[in-house]
């Protein structure tokens, strides 16, 4: 696992001390050493830290072809590099070393664009054509490794990480309140353009050309599932268990040791139990019912395996946010993310890399939310007139009584309801929160959900549900968070589930054999019980449990929250008065606010990181 940054288009000095001070931006990203390549024509400059775990001796970047027309910054890894270089070198292609970045740049020499698909892998590359001048950049499957490009003035940015462009003369740093009023509601930063203005990810699945000052982006791959496919249980436990298998064998090809987070989940265990791995890491809180460390150790017994474990205490918890929001480049108001940090930071005292459970949920239907459509059938199979009766009057209501939200949400069809697995400020209580949310004018959340279901509007709701998760909470919230939280210790962690083969099996999946009345992730948990107790394989989803309702019921952190609600920085974003609001009534026990409340202190944490 490695980190990029650098420019093109820019032809004024000091390009090399440029590059130097982005470089130190990322170097977290890449202990181990570093790389710089400057054009003497000056098109392109980049620089390079890199986290050895193919080929330790011969693997620094930039890596060339044969004859140096062309070079390669990668980061990520090439599962099948070993199977794509004997084909390569069958057709004449001559190696310099043994990793799988050089793979890369000998597969654009023989397919351009086209190389793209054979690739197996999680990556973020760009390719320099020293003749023609032209960038080729990709992002890979499913956005496991981040890309982000910016244009400023005549230069075009590439990297890893946003904060390296901070570096850049002349860097015009904004903050983007689209996005900010976009992320009120969905958690996360949602569009192509980042929280800074001008600054762009290349989204997962495309490719990106840069030449003369154009710049072109195109989708090469199209996650879409698969209608029709008919299959009887007992072969489908034996597909699924079979390309698990085989990609925990391909995610664990190092140089040196992996091993593996476990939660109390099905699906860190799944891994951790066929991985063979010979430790695995786990941490919690010291809360009943937010501590997952005793049946941690008790699987890795049973597996054979040496669990390592971390009790995170409140006050670690709570200053570490403003480092975790600086390495996450955008703000992110999912709680789990702290837990990431640590449980990362433990596993790099052991291991340069971990395996983890990543995109089950999303592949297979494991989120408890999958089974709404089947819950809501008595409403649903009404006609239309007759739900939107009953949930206009449900919402009338001007008091709470137990049903009311079952027939508002039943009223609505799923893609009406359902924007993914956190909606935090409606498109209304947002628009009243935000200072400046006339101005700003941004669309309603439906309106960024509907391009995905539009590709999908022909399948079942589950499936759709499901559709809109991969291409937008999985690349938006899961993945970023895995990647910086890790990246932020110098660990990589790979997830053998966000495997393409892996989702060619799951993309077939009849949708009761993912979600079912009794269970989800159903034929996935059959082949589990392979593998983990029955209980284990069988344990309801939970997610990563944080007390953070109950922290901010407390006085420290209440103060600590109300501090920054009351801030100059708040006064410029938010109507402040509404803020403290959601926070009094919280502390009173009148509502649970915390997920509100965490999402906006986590903007303001943020932005003192980056603004301030």
């Amino acid at each position: 696992m490695c980190g990029f940054c650098g420019f093109a288009g820019y032809d004024g000095p000091d390009a090399e001390s440029i590059i130097r001070s982005m470089m130190e931006t990322i170097i977290h990203r890449g202990p181990d050493g570093e790389g710089v390549y400057f054009d003497p024509d000056k098109r392109f400059n980049c620089g390079f830290r890199r986290l050895s775990f193919i080929d330790l001796a011969d693997g620094d970047q930039p890596i060339y072809n044969e004859d140096r027309t062309a070079l390669v910054f990668f980061n990520g890894e090439i599962y099948n590099y070993k199977e794509l270089r004997s084909e390569l070198e069958e057709k004449g292609h001559i190696f310099a070393t043994n990793s799988d970045t050089e793979t890369l740049v000998h597969m654009y020499e023989e397919y351009k664009a086209d190389m793209l698909p054979r690739l197996r892998g999680m990556f973020a590359f760009v390719i320099f054509d020293i003749n023609s001048g032209e960038l080729f950049c990709a992002r890979d499957f499913f956005g496991i490794k981040p890309f982000y490009y910016s244009t400023q003035g005549k230069a075009f940015l590439i990297g890893s990480e946003i904060k390296s462009f901070l570096r850049f003369p002349g860097f015009k740093k904004e903050v983007n309140e689209e996005a900010l009023a976009h992320y009120m509601t969905f958690q996360y930063s949602v569009l192509p353009e980042t929280f800074f203005k001008g600054v762009f990810k290349l989204m997962p699945g495309h490719y990106l050309i840069y030449k003369d000052g154009t710049v072109t982006t195109k989708r090469y791959y199209s996650n879409e599932f698969q209608r029709g496919y008919e299959s009887p249980l007992p072969e489908t436990v034996e597909s699924i268990e079979a390309v698990m298998l085989d990609s925990v064998r391909m995610h664990k090809i190092s140089d040196v040791e992996v091993g593996s987070f476990l939660s109390s989940g099905v699906d860190s265990s799944y891994i951790a139990a066929c991985a063979y791995v010979d430790k695995t890491f786990t941490v919690g809180f010291d809360y009943e019912n937010y501590n997952e460390i005793e049946y941690a150790k008790k699987l890795s017994e049973s597996i054979g395996v040496e669990n390592y474990s971390k009790m995170i205490t409140t006050d670690e918890y709570w200053d570490a946010l403003p480092k975790i929001q600086y390495h996450m480049d955008e703000p992110l108001a999912d709680p789990a993310a702290v837990a990431l940090y640590f449980v990362s930071e433990l596993a790099s005292k052991y291991v340069k890399g971990a395996l983890s459970g990543e995109g089950a949920d999303e592949f297979f239907g494991g989120y408890n939310i999958y089974r709404e459509p089947m819950d809501l059938k008595a409403l649903t199979s009404l006609p239309a007139f007759a739900r939107k009766t009953l949930g206009f009057l449900a919402g009338i209501v001007p008091f709470r009584i137990k049903g009311k939200n079952f027939f508002i949400r039943g009223s609505k069809s799923v893609e009406e309801r359902f924007i993914g697995n956190a909606n935090i400020f409606s498109y209304k209580e947002r628009s009243r929160l935000l200072k400046n949310a006339a101005r700003i004018n941004a669309p309603a959340p439906a309106e960024l959900t509907k391009k995905f279901y539009n590709e999908i509007k022909d399948f079942d709701d589950i499936t759709k549900m499901q559709y809109l998760d991969i291409n937008m909470w999985l690349p938006g919230d899961i993945l970023l968070k895995a990647d910086k939280m890790s990246m932020a210790h110098s660990l990589e962690v790979r997830v053998p589930y966000l495997d393409k083969e892996v989702f060619s099996v799951a993309r077939k999946l009849p949708v009761n054999l993912r979600v079912s009345k009794s269970a989800t992730k159903y034929a996935f948990r059959k082949a589990a019980e392979n593998h983990i107790p029955i209980d284990v394989a069988e344990k309801k989803k939970l997610g990563f449990p944080v007390p953070i309702r109950i922290w901010l019921k407390e006085d420290k952190y209440y103060d600590k929250v109300k501090e920054a609600f009351t801030s100059d920085a708040a006064a410029g974003f938010f109507n402040t008065d509404k803020l403290l609001k959601l926070l009094d009534r919280h502390k009173k026990g009148r509502a649970d606010n915390s997920r509100k409340i965490w999402t906006a202190y986590m903007f303001l944490v943020w932005h003192k990181e980056f603004f301030a």
